[in-house]
């Protein structure tokens, strides 16, 4: 297993507790998401359900089950209490889930990690280019990171190309601990708060 993040710059313990504080606060997100709760669980499950979407994540508890996800639920609202992690949902008209958002925070290095997926009917026509350039500002700016990694499957092609586009630097590839036990290789990208900046995004 590989520790991210790879880059680990101390954060001060003003910036800590304002990341924390700043996690704890968190109600909703960028383009119709808000914090995951026990009444999201078959939703939830419904998304994730899919292989499409599950199978190449490896944080996800597998198999998906109604049970796994419900805990899965408790554990990123425990999380959101101590500041250092938060899950979203988005639902469209029919409350089925359109896309969900798990974003692990490490305020001690001022960084997160962000994963999560968009419903395949939904994929396509940038959708989710936009939602993630749309996270990645909300996290620099609202939330005050100064470092966000993302990892991938060795054989994602499609995110590592976003990645690209939006600019994250490739560092390499890395062992990703799996929940039930084990190990997957991922790759891993960076990207400062620094060269957002200087990105113009």
């Amino acid at each position: 297993m590989t520790l991210i993040p790879l880059t680990r710059i101390e954060a001060s313990a003003r910036k800590q507790n304002a990341i924390r504080n700043a996690v704890r606060a968190i109600e909703n997100a960028p383009r119709g998401g808000r914090v995951a709760t026990l009444d999201d669980t078959d939703a939830l499950t419904a998304l994730l359900a899919d292989p499409r979407i599950s199978d190449p994540i490896y944080s996800l508890p597998k198999p998906v089950t109604r049970d796994r996800i419900s805990t899965f639920i408790c554990n990123h609202l425990q999380e959101q209490q101590r500041g250092e992690g938060v899950l979203l949902i988005a639902k469209d008209g029919d409350e089925a889930a359109a896309n969900y958002k798990d974003i692990q925070f490490w305020p001690e290095w001022s960084a997160c990690e962000l994963g999560g997926a968009i419903r395949v009917d939904l994929q396509g026509g940038h959708a989710g280019e936009r939602g993630a350039t749309a996270s990645f500002e909300w996290l620099f700016i609202d939330i005050g990171v100064d470092l966000i990694c993302e990892t991938a499957a060795v054989d994602n092609i499609r995110t590592a190309k976003l990645l690209t586009r939006i600019g994250f630097q490739h560092k390499g590839n890395i062992d990703s601990e799996l929940p039930g036990g084990g190990t997957r290789p991922s790759q891993y990208w960076e990207m400062t708060r620094a060269d957002w900046t200087a990105a113009g995004q």
